[in-house]
């Protein structure tokens, strides 16, 4: 019987072995950026074409590499990494294999330049198909160039199933942010068939969240930080109510190594548990530097499946620290009680006035005189009857009249914005005022306005004294000029006198493209650049260009969350955009300008409220002024 087993030729091993390394263009990225990073370089710039199919190019400022090295390079298991078994088990680098440069040069046509700080030249060192062709001196900046061209040019079968050239772009956009979020000290450049993509220059972690994920993550970031003697954690979490059905930005690293872990995973969503809707997931930036003896990084190829030793114990501190974050916001108690026997306790309704039951004293209680019969003592009806009878919850949305007119002058905007309480007369045995909606007649007027400090008013309607919030009749009057914009189709747009380049995330670019006509009937001139960026060239009238970025983010999360219909998605619209334009009055009006602006709220449908469900007009009585002044 003859031999059947025998050794591959080094070709085909290689290219076996490549395709356990490199499987996409992204792969590429990815192994060429990390030993860009080990190198030491301090700027990276990443360009391919076709969706990395005919070329990605590397370009770094690292050591570079002698003309020895560059060719030794591109040999199986060459590496610098490492020296011994044991070394693995103390890695600060990210390759260490020595099989990416292999892989990559034996399913493509490989160019090297590279040049160290001490050498006058630099080296071409040239490989195709795993073959070597030439090398030769020439001219070079200090660090190394690869460009390397027909991915899987030698492996037609593999090339035939390649990914469409847009799908394989967004394969290598993610594994750039991915590196470029583990190295924010380092600037790193993408170009998409020469069109600039990225631009990140070195940066503080937190900037570098923006630039990569987008602006609209800049007001949703909680700070995690847990430093322990198996682990230290630190890096950014989402706010619940921030959390999206979408795919999440969960991003999670190890000594600087990007990986995955659904272990972890669900020790970040038990946290969140019962504070974010069942399907929804909230973003993440989880930073663990732990004793590389602890951590097993080669257990794939690919190096994104890590085996922790401690690794219970890293699940219970992640989970605690972002817990802690979460506590600290008020999202969550900071410690668990036993609610054994706990007592229910209605929710308040804020549309409804709640009247506390009257109290009476017995002014000739006296239980030791004698024949004093306690049953016969007057008293007042506690039954659950009586009680439910002393809540009167009007017929339609109140008009609290808590407001004392000497609080108007001295409280001011930002402090009553902030808390949202009611101001409390103080009197004896007071009586609550009863609650109206103002009327809605053509007639309605306001009479001898007086703009005061703080951004209100008075003025007397319909024979009585009533105060005003001047913020929030603004926000009413905008509200239904945006309503109408919105039905209409046209708004009138303030020009940037220097328009403001943007750089949104894959899904908020699509939801901006998909939704743009309902920003363009608002107000906002918009300029799709392609690959998340966009240029904005106005704004709406109303609006101030330092808020605009949080304004964008605001209306896409409307988009993401379907409507009921048209006309309740206008409404979700233009009272995200009243909200934004009603800015606080920092000093009283003139006469004409409050004199404007209260007739523009007089011929408001709805004058009473916001959008949002919070008073603008309230009533003070002539009771109230008379316990005032007793």
């Amino acid at each position: 019987m003859s031999n059947r087993i025998q050794l591959l030729p080094e070709v085909v091993a290689n290219q076996i072995a490549a395709g356990e390394v490199v499987n996409r263009p992204a792969s590429v990225v990815k192994e060429m950026m990390e030993n860009a990073v080990d190198a030491g370089a301090t700027c990276v710039m990443v360009n391919f074409r076709d969706g990395g199919r005919d070329l990605i190019q590397i370009v770094d400022n690292g050591c570079g590499m002698s003309p020895v090295d560059a060719r030794m390079a591109f040999d199986r298991h060459a590496t610098s990494k490492i020296r011994s078994v044991d070394d693995i088990y103390k890695l600060r680098t990210f390759g260490f294999r020595g099989e990416a440069l292999a892989s990559i040069a034996a399913v493509a046509q490989v160019e090297l330049r590279s040049r160290t700080a001490d050498e006058e030249l630099g080296t071409l060192t040239e490989i195709n198909g795993g073959e070597f062709v030439s090398q030769k001196a020439v001219a070079a900046p200090v660090g190394s160039q690869f460009m390397v061209r027909n991915l899987f040019y030698n492996v037609p079968a593999r090339r035939r199933f390649m990914e469409k050239s847009t799908v394989s772009a967004t394969h290598i956009k993610t594994e750039f942010q991915r590196v470029a979020l583990c190295n924010p000290q380092v600037r790193f450049d993408l170009y998409n068939n020469d069109a600039p993509v990225y631009h990140l220059e070195a940066t503080t972690l937190p900037n570098r969240i923006v630039e990569v994920v987008g602006p609209a993550i800049r007001h949703n970031l909680l700070e995690v930080e847990a430093d322990t003697s198996i682990v230290k954690i630190r890096g950014f979490v989402g706010r619940p109510e921030a959390a999206k059905k979408t795919k999440p930005d969960q991003y999670l690293f190890v000594n600087g190594r990007y990986f995955r872990s659904p272990y972890f995973q669900k020790a970040l969503m038990r946290a969140y548990e019962k504070l974010i809707p069942e399907g929804s997931f909230p973003a993440c930036f989880l930073y663990f530097e732990i004793d590389p003896e602890r951590v097993d990084v080669n257990v794939h190829p690919q190096k994104t499946e890590v085996k922790f030793a401690d690794e219970e114990a890293v699940w219970q501190i992640l989970n605690a620290a972002v817990r802690e974050t979460l506590g600290k916001t008020g999202a969550i108690p900071m410690m668990d009680f036993n609610d054994e026997g706990k007592v229910e306790i209605p929710v308040a309704d804020r549309t409804a006035f709640y009247q506390e039951p009257p109290s009476r004293s017995d002014l000739n209680y006296n239980p030791f005189l004698e024949g004093y019969d306690a049953a016969e003592a007057p008293s007042e009806p506690r039954g659950v009857a009586d009680v439910a009878a002393s809540f009167n919850p009007p017929a339609s949305r109140p008009i609290p009249s808590e407001f004392a007119v000497e609080e108007f002058a001295s409280r001011g905007w930002d402090e009553e914005f902030a808390s949202e309480s009611n101001f409390d007369f103080v009197g004896s045995e007071q009586e609550s005022a009863t609650q109206v909606s103002l009327p809605t007649t053509d007639l309605f007027d306001f009479g001898n306005a007086l703009s005061l400090a703080g951004g209100y008013a008075v003025a007397l309607c319909g024979g009585g004294l009533v105060a005003v919030d001047l913020r929030r009749a603004r926000e009413c009057i905008l509200y239904e000029e945006y309503l109408a914009l919105l039905q209409s189709g046209s708004a009138v747009s303030q020009q940037l006198l220097f328009p403001e380049r943007l750089v949104l995330s894959e899904r908020e670019y699509a939801l901006l493209e998909e939704n743009l006509v309902d920003f363009v009937a608002l107000g906002f001139d918009l300029e799709l650049c392609g690959g998340g960026a966009l240029e904005v060239k106005g704004i709406p009238a109303d609006m101030l260009s330092e808020e605009l970025d949080r304004l964008l983010y605001e209306l896409l999360k409307l988009f993401e969350t379907p409507a009921s219909g048209v006309e309740v998605h206008r409404e979700r619209l233009a009272a995200t955009m009243a909200a934004a334009g009603a800015r606080p009055l920092s000093t009283p009006l003139r006469e004409e300008e409050l004199r404007l602006l209260l007739d523009r709220l007089a011929a408001c449908r709805e004058r009473s409220f916001t959008p949002r469900g919070k008073r603008v007009v309230c009533e003070i009585s002539t009771q109230q002024l008379k316990e005032i002044f007793s």
